[in-house]
């Protein structure tokens, strides 16, 4: 694909697709011209050392007033690109109006969808509405989970593929040392059961305090620590307080690198995910990997982890306590995480997926 003009729009994120648009963009911008549109939050975290154009469009997770706004501003960046990659329903939906209108020179218009609809009728409803408007428009749909690739197709899309998203590369890290496992309360040896995700619903943050409160009695000696901040880091303070679970908080980290190579199991409880960062990260370091089996978990991690049924607790902190109590298993789990996280598609093959994608789309 020649030199060619890229807009990559995103709407509001404290997760990863901000990040994955951000990482795009500046990937995309040594061969082509690159524009990154979207909220002044994710048009920050872009390095001001890269190639990248930015513009800002108030694309919010929800209806607004300015939404008309947002779709005028849109068209007016989309003249004369020759693909529009949108992330995210909202974000993908307002492009798939603003690109609508008949215009001589026709731009393609690529949407990644990123996240299932995780809540009641009301939500999947609205869900399934943004998507009809996407597909209608959409020369291409991805998305980061065989299950959003066939919802995609079953709503209409022209062609819907799997994404791919890699994790950023890391350089391998050291486990925690003694003096950083007694700030963290931790005895020398003691058990570590660690949790890396965004505090928000999506993340089955009732089945990790469930399965915290069986896991005190079956190993009462380890301990839950559980990286990362969100809308409801309060609410599950306040549960591990009130059940005196076996759990710390930890924040936003520095450091998870090194909490990866120190944890004796890796455990994500979500109720949905797609390409999932932290197991990703948690594959390269080694670790052993317990997780939910929801969306395109075991995509990711093949028959690297012991992969166990949504919202069944007891079935979790079977697992976990296999690998706490089962070296042989442990040991096991390390090599595959290794093992798989060598198949794992690299920034290189994403980029290769997409120019193919946005050569395809901009020949209409």
């Amino acid at each position: 694909m020649p030199d060619h003009r890229i807009v990559q729009l995103t709407g509001s994120s404290d997760g990863g697709v901000g990040r994955h648009a951000r990482e795009l963009a500046a990937m995309l911008s040594a061969d082509h011209r690159v524009i990154l549109a979207g909220p002044r939050g994710v048009i920050a975290g872009l390095d001001p050392e890269s190639r990248v154009h930015t513009t800002v469009v108030d694309v919010q997770d929800r209806p607004r007033m300015s939404d008309a706004r947002a779709v005028a501003r849109i068209r007016a960046i989309a003249k004369g690109a020759d693909v529009v990659h949108a992330h995210g329903l909202r974000a993908g939906a307002l492009a798939a109006l603003a690109l609508s209108t008949p215009t001589p020179e026709r731009t393609a218009l690529v949407v990644t969808l990123h996240n299932a609809a995780v809540g009641g009728q009301g939500v999947r409803s609205v869900a399934a509405g943004l998507l009809r408007v996407i597909t209608a428009r959409a020369d291409v749909v991805l998305g980061v989970s065989g299950d959003l690739v066939a919802d995609a197709l079953a709503h209409g899309a022209r062609r819907a593929e799997r994404a791919l998203v890699p994790a950023p590369g890391r350089e391998p890290a050291q486990p925690l040392g003694e003096a950083e496992r007694r700030a963290l309360g931790l005895d020398p040896g003691q058990p570590i059961v660690l949790t890396v995700a965004r505090l928000a619903p999506q993340k089955g943050l009732g089945l990790l305090a469930d399965a915290a409160a069986l896991l005190a009695d079956r190993v009462p000696e380890a301990r839950w620590l559980v990286a990362g901040g969100g809308p409801l880091m309060d609410d599950l303070a306040e549960q591990v307080l009130g059940e005196v679970l076996p759990v710390t908080l930890l924040g936003h980290r520095p450091d998870v690198p090194s909490l990866f190579a120190a944890a004796d199991v890796v455990v994500s409880t979500s109720a949905w995910e797609g390409q999932p960062i932290n197991l990703q990260e948690a594959l390269a370091a080694g670790a052993a990997v317990v997780a939910t089996d929801v969306g395109g978990t075991r995509e990711v991690t093949g028959d690297a982890a012991l992969l166990v049924p949504y919202a069944d607790p007891d079935a979790l902190t079977t697992a976990i306590t296999r690998v706490l109590n089962e070296p042989t298993l442990a040991a096991e789990l390390r090599q595959r995480s290794l093992s798989r996280a060598a198949e794992l598609p690299t920034a290189d093959d994403a980029a290769a997926q997409l120019l193919e994608i946005y050569a395809t789309a901009a020949r209409g």
